[in-house]
């Protein structure tokens, strides 16, 4: 019997895509969606304005502000999207429990760096790209969706991905 609320967490290295995804896949689903970057303090958004990459000691709160959020979703049993970068398997064991759905969106270096140096006014830079690839430990356990796709054909393959877990009404 599937669960009565599911948590959808799209993970990934900056400029995969988990924003335009996430907000998609919400959307078709009517559910609430959560961009980690809200979660930020003002000193990392800073500090990663300057180029500087976060530590553990920096994720610490913001992990935790996450995984906050998507227990109150459970408690309230409300399904949700959330976004995350989640590179490492120590911080998915922080945001995930068993019955969330992770995915992973994958991209080559180039392709990454590309977009991230495309975009204006975020404060991640693409001069921190290589941080996330050197920080990123491939989940075993996702959903891997390729971002040389569409988002519209990312997001019906997650939402495929979904159905079988999504509840019974």
């Amino acid at each position: 019997m599937p669960p009565a609320s599911v948590i959808v967490l799209i993970m990934g290295v900056a400029g995969s895509g988990k924003t335009t995804v996430g907000r998609k896949v919400a959307a078709e689903l009517g559910w609430p969606y959560f961009e980690a970057d809200d979660f930020h303090s003002t000193a990392n958004k800073a500090k990663m304005a300057r180029g500087e990459p976060l530590n553990d000691d920096d994720r610490a709160p913001w992990l935790a502000a996450i995984r906050a959020r998507m227990d109150e979703c459970r408690q309230e049993n409300r399904s949700a999207v959330f976004t995350c970068s989640a590179l490492k398997e120590k911080y998915r064991a922080i945001l995930a429990d068993p019955t969330t759905v992770l995915v992973h969106l994958t991209g080559d270096f180039d392709t990454i760096l590309k977009r991230v140096g495309e975009r204006e006014g975020h404060y991640m830079k693409a001069e921190m790209v290589r941080s996330q690839f050197d920080a990123l430990e491939v989940p075993a356990d996702a959903l891997a969706c390729d971002i040389r796709s569409s988002p519209d054909e990312i997001a019906q393959r997650i939402l495929a991905h979904l159905r079988p877990r999504l509840p019974q009404t």
